[in-house]
């Protein structure tokens, strides 16, 4: 006779947990015998650079692209409810910091309806695109949805409006 094993709830769960985590982005750390527990608070947020197919564009520090919204004007968020959905707003933990060619002077955190806080540079709200489902990808460039486009943003804040040049970093910035 084969006895079946049930594992505990906890366990199952935490595999759960861990699977969505890994969807979503979040870390996960170990928290010992109760099961692994989500980290969704990291120590600090980073924006740094990453190279792409559209030149060198902000990117987080799991190298997910960044993206500003045309029709946000000042350092307001005009992206809320089935917007968030689609371009999640880049939240922030600790003090947010930059890296790689990021201007340090750059960053900066904005406060949502409702109190949350999103991570800002140059003054532009800063999203992520739902579709970016790996490091490096800019599925949401130049993208016309709810209102306006939505471009990647290169070192110094500027829209990235159009691909490299020669391999180079410049050509038609701006929106």
């Amino acid at each position: 006779m084969i006895k079946s094993r049930r594992l505990p709830l906890y366990v199952a769960a935490g595999a759960g947990a861990s699977a969505l985590a890994a969807t979503i982005g979040l870390a996960v750390s170990n928290s010992g015998p109760s099961g692994p527990a989500l980290n969704t608070s990291p120590s600090t947020t980073v924006v740094t650079t990453r190279n792409t197919g559209l030149g060198s564009v902000l990117a987080d520090a799991q190298g997910r692209t960044m993206y500003l919204f045309a029709k946000d004007t000042g350092p307001a968020s005009t992206c809320d409810s089935s917007c968030a959905t689609f371009w999640p707003p880049v939240p922030v933990s600790g003090t947010p910091r930059a890296a790689g060619n990021a201007s340090a002077a750059s960053v900066g955190v904005i406060t949502r309806p409702g109190g949350s806080q999103q991570l800002s540079y140059a003054g532009h709200p800063l999203y992520y695109f739902v579709s970016d489902s790996k490091a490096g990808q800019t599925r949401g460039q130049a993208l016309n949805q709810f209102g306006a486009k939505w471009y990647a943003l290169d070192s110094a804040g500027a829209a990235v409006v159009s691909p490299p040049s020669n391999g180079g970093n410049g050509g038609g910035y701006g929106y």
